[in-house]
């Protein structure tokens, strides 16, 4: 068996494009997720059951549905039965962060029920209003709380952008896959993306690790 790692060198530039995609999806599907997840959250806990009930089906399809399947349906069905065309990029945009909104709101909703319930009635002892209790005494904590939890799903979300390569978004696990057809060295293409992978998500972990020992809830 003979190997020829020419062809990652020769390629490095394209590698790079695709690493570079991959971490452009993550931070914007991450920077839409967070505010979606927190809207979901809130209305989860809405009093009305209807939109309660709307929330919690929409959160608990994405949650219990595999992701490879959302982005097919929103590429595939949209437009097929409801005249909804996106381009790739938009569509790994729209499923990503559906999926991740979807976990996002259950962290995010676990955060604020966790806050007890003497600091809301602390608050309107003030006269505060339920908003102002739940922007200024609330949230902040819960937002710390969970804040382990959301590095988490980055990680999670990271490594699942590959998923995108099915419609052709050109990540970096499309750009690899690209290159292995074209040229044939499966090994070495592979182990370089695989190498790039660790490169770029081991950092991740190791700062997840510092969150979770920093930011930890000790009652």
């Amino acid at each position: 068996m003979t190997f020829d790692w020419s062809v990652i060198w020769t390629n490095l530039p394209r590698f790079a494009e695709g690493a570079w995609m991959t971490v452009w999806l993550a931070v914007v599907t991450m920077a839409l997720a967070i505010p979606g997840g927190l809207i979901l959250a809130f209305l989860r806990m809405s009093p009305f059951k209807v939109v309660s009930f709307a929330a919690a089906t929409f959160v608990e399809f994405f949650r219990a549905t595999p992701l490879i399947l959302q982005i097919y349906w929103a590429y595939y069905v949209l437009p097929a039965y409801f005249d909804m065309q996106f381009s790739q990029l938009t569509t790994a945009i729209l499923g990503l962060t559906c999926n991740i909104s979807s976990f996002n709101s259950e962290t995010f909703r676990a955060g604020i029920l966790s806050i007890r319930k003497g600091q809301w009635n602390a608050g309107k002892a003030i006269g505060m209003s339920d908003v102002q209790i739940m922007w200024h005494i609330v949230l902040p904590q819960a937002v710390m709380r969970v804040l382990p939890a959301l590095a988490t799903t980055w990680v999670s979300l990271f490594k699942d952008t590959s998923l995108v390569s099915i419609i052709s978004v050109s990540d970096l696990s499309y750009v690899s896959l690209k290159i292995r057809s074209e040229t044939y060295r499966i090994l070495e293409v592979l182990t370089a993306m695989a190498v790039i992978y660790w490169l770029m998500g081991y950092p991740q972990a190791k700062i997840v690790d510092w969150i979770h020992r920093h930011y930890k809830v000790v009652e």
